[in-house]
């Protein structure tokens, strides 16, 4: 029987190392809440009621009066599918660059997660589910609140 190489041994065992590595590269982000959250669907839903309540909310309504709700529909929708671990990715500008200038306060922070979380219910998501997404979401508050 011939012996192998030094070359044919150098190459089986790099073989071995890129077949062992290869299935931790491939490994994606964890989509456990994209999908309890019911997927792009239910979050394109979601951001669109909350949009729609956040136009009827007092509280709020003035703030959006100069703002192109469609895109800011697609970004949120992106941002939440990212942030949950879906296949989106966030096209829009960094949240303190987009925020800068508006003088938001916590009541009008506060008013559009009630109205995130008014339409969460609608969709039938569960509470531990949605507190998961407000968890993701709450460190925005620093950037978004500046009055």
């Amino acid at each position: 029987m011939k012996t192998p190489t030094n070359t044919a041994v150098w190459l089986a065992t790099a073989m071995v190392i890129l077949m062992t590595a290869l299935p931790v590269q491939a490994q994606k982000a964890d989509d456990s809440l994209y999908r309890d959250l019911g997927g792009l669907e239910v979050l394109t839903k979601v951001v669109d009621d909350t949009l729609a309540s956040a136009l009827a909310d007092v509280r709020i309504k003035d703030t959006f009066k100069d703002t192109d709700m469609k895109r800011l529909a697609k970004l949120i929708t992106e941002q939440f599918c990212e942030l949950s671990g879906g296949p989106c990715k966030y096209s829009g500008d960094p949240m303190k660059e987009v925020h800068q200038g508006l003088a938001l306060n916590n009541m009008q922070f506060n008013a559009l997660v009630e109205d995130l979380q008014a339409a969460m219910d609608k969709s039938n998501i569960p509470s531990r589910t949605q507190n998961k997404l407000l968890a993701l979401l709450a460190p925005m508050q620093r950037t978004v609140v500046t009055k």
